[in-house]
């Protein structure tokens, strides 16, 4: 696979689902990404943790490589051990964008290719803080059915979609990281 790599497994995101459940009020506080007209993620459900600071015209938004804390960062301090663990991991020199996003089920994202900073600046990463079989993550010719609590580096500079035909709520957190090239 060139698309995608399994960086760790078996990580525990019981504590994180837990926190998710009794703060359900995090979702969709910024709807930016879920209802922009040009976005692909209509379907999905969002909550920002790290993210640019969003100016009056939005569209500048793309290619920020400045992001800022959020208050479900605060709030899902069970979020920092998984962020921080994989920058370790992957030494990783900046972080970009983190998110959590969820698919329900029968949900999609159409097929698209990112831009801007997220996807020429940072390196794209996704730990499955919820995944069941049915749901599937596919980048050009490649599809991948991440368990729970797996980490995988995924390339969003290709054409990539995610379909959640599983019988729950696809949940992921969204990592980008900049690492150094030599």
């Amino acid at each position: 696979m060139h698309n995608f790599t399994l960086i760790d497994a078996g990580l525990d995101m019981a504590p994180l689902r837990n926190a998710l459940a009794v703060n359900d009020g995090l979702w969709n506080a910024n709807p930016l990404r879920t209802t922009h007209p040009a976005s692909p993620h209509h379907q999905a459900d969002d909550i920002w943790l790290f993210f640019n600071d969003v100016p009056e015209d939005p569209a500048s938004v793309f290619d920020d490589i400045a992001v800022r804390p959020y208050p479900a960062w605060w709030a899902l301090p069970q979020v920092r051990p998984l962020v921080f663990g994989l920058m370790r991991r992957v030494e990783a020199v900046q972080l970009g964008r983190v998110l959590l996003t969820r698919l329900r089920p029968g949900a999609s994202i159409p097929p698209h290719v990112d831009e801007g900073a997220p996807a020429t600046y940072f390196t794209r990463y996704q730990i499955a803080v919820q995944s069941l079989p049915g749901a599937v993550f596919r980048a050009e010719d490649e599809r991948v059915a991440f368990a729970t609590g797996e980490a995988w580096l995924v390339n969003n500079r290709v054409e990539h979609e995610v379909t959640n035909n599983s019988a729950d709520d696809r949940i992921v957190l969204v990592i980008d990281v900049r690492i150094p090239s030599c």
